[in-house]
């Protein structure tokens, strides 16, 4: 009988893979296989992999570096299948008798291992898991319906976090090492990627992962969920379609970019789109769309471009609409300097608690731009450039909702002045779930008129009555 021994650092060969090939290079020659009493099966990375199973994991990986240094790569495709073929070999040669469905698991675990992110990939591909936070090797949490719950699945060690780190951003070209500690990605389905790794993580290397839908939700998808009802879903694609400048606000994880792609749905076909993000996440389906992507500086320091720069050239590039993921600094000056310039109906997110907040972040937001303007003057920028502000939350129970929409009126006194729209009504919590609607006010928004000579009609039900002057 066989039996490998391999160092636990070898599975993917080190913090970078080589050029030459996608697998690495194993850290010690092959000895044979030691037999090992089956395995019931159990779901992909639901523990530590054992000493067996990272020596087959390495069998594997070694005969691939061999077959791809004398042959061209190939796609993931034909790796998937070549390494299946070679755990079967590996374990006919160590004269194991396992079931089918051990042998299976093996197969998984191996690609996923080699050529997947290792004890991410079940977390990635479970649908009812919303976030995966590692927080070092031993210890992975997920978010399942609002709430946390720490998971099964385990990282070898310090260097395994680090490998699968660095096979995330690799494709995207950044880095995270010791002088770039910090680093935003995207997985290849627009999940958001942070990583943080020593010495400023004290426990260890961490990965915070904000998974999408693999299906981009709709609207329909927000009202099932009791995040809108059906009559604000239909005011705001009225907004959409009547080219109103939107702002999205909300806390961390209340489903601002969520509530963007949904938003930037309702724009026509026929116009031109171009969104500028740190990192790639949102999900448009149109057409005629133009994503942009900020990059870091690079070892020497230089060739970073910022969202400000995107913001600036977007300009030059013949939008309809401009969408930004995020605003956290100066791009808000260029961003309201572009609504107020004949690109209406642009739309962007930034983070605040409530919607008066949002227009306090947003000043605030402007005077990082370095320019020193009047506080009035930026306030009045801000009244003009922005019709619609939509604020969403994370309730104590887990559920996101739209708590309130405002239109910016103008200025009073210096001020500038909201008028709420709709707001959400809380009716109590029942085992466990906030009860609550989100209700018009009844006040009728100074923007009808707009979307009336633009012919958008909006049905009497919208704010609980019907509308003078609409069908």
């Amino acid at each position: 009988m066989n039996r490998f021994r391999f160092s636990r650092s070898g599975a993917t060969g080190g913090n970078q893979a080589p050029q030459s090939s996608p697998f690495g290079e194993p850290q010690k020659p092959a000895e044979p296989l030691r037999p090992a009493a089956p395995r019931s099966a159990t779901a992909l990375a639901s523990d530590d992999i054992n000493r067996d199973e990272r020596d087959l994991i390495e069998a594997v990986q070694a005969q691939l570096i061999n077959e791809t240094d004398t042959i061209s790569r190939r796609e993931p495709e034909y790796y998937a299948h070549r390494i299946a073929d070679l755990v079967t070999e590996q374990i006919e040669k160590s004269g194991r008798v396992i079931p089918e469905r051990e042998r299976q698991r093996l197969i998984r675990l191996a690609q996923s291992e080699l050529l997947g992110l290792g004890p991410l990939e079940a977390l990635l591909a479970d649908d009812t898991v919303s976030e995966i936070m590692v927080n070092g090797p031993y210890q992975i949490w997920v978010e399942r319906d609002g709430k946390l719950h720490e998971s099964d699945a385990r990282f070898s060690d310090e260097d395994h976090v680090r490998r699968i780190i660095d096979r995330i951003i690799s494709p995207l070209g950044r880095r995270c090492d010791e002088t770039t500690p910090m680093v935003d990605a995207r997985l290849p389905d627009g999940s958001r990627v942070n990583a943080v790794i020593p010495p400023l993580a004290l426990n260890g290397s961490t990965i915070t992962i904000r998974k999408f839908s693999r299906v981009p939700l709709k609207a329909s998808d927000l009202v099932t969920r009791g995040t809108a009802s059906t009559e604000l879903m239909e005011l705001l694609r009225a907004c959409v379609l009547g080219r109103l400048n939107c702002i999205i606000s909300g806390g961390t994880g209340t489903g601002k970019t969520t509530m963007l792609n949904v938003l930037s749905s309702f724009i026509p076909d026929d116009e031109r789109i171009i969104t500028i993000e740190n990192a790639a996440e949102l999900q448009l389906q149109q057409r005629h769309v133009v994503t942009l992507e900020s990059r870091p500086a690079n070892i020497e320091g230089r060739g970073e471009v910022s969202l400000r720069d995107l913001v600036v050239n977007s300009l030059r590039m013949r939008p309809d609409r401009i969408v930004v993921g995020e605003c956290r600094a100066g791009e808000a000056l260029d961003m309201l300097q572009a609504m107020n310039t004949g690109h209406d109906g642009s739309m962007t997110t930034l983070h605040a608690n409530s919607p008066r907040d949002a227009l306090r972040r947003m000043e605030t937001m402007v005077m990082m731009a370095g320019m020193d303007l009047p506080l009035r003057a930026i306030r009045e920028q801000i009244a003009s450039a922005i019709d619609v502000i939509i604020q969403l939350e994370r309730l104590q129970d887990g559920s996101r909702k739209i708590v309130q929409v405002c239109e910016v009126t103008g200025m009073e006194n210096d001020v500038v002045s909201l008028s709420d729209l709709f707001v959400f009504q809380t009716q109590g919590v029942r085992e466990g779930r906030v009860i609550g609607r989100i209700v018009p006010t009844g006040i009728r928004p100074r923007f009808l008129e707009k979307l009336q000579q633009m012919n958008i009609t909006l049905s009497p039900q919208v704010f609980g009555n019907a509308i003078p002057g609409l069908r």
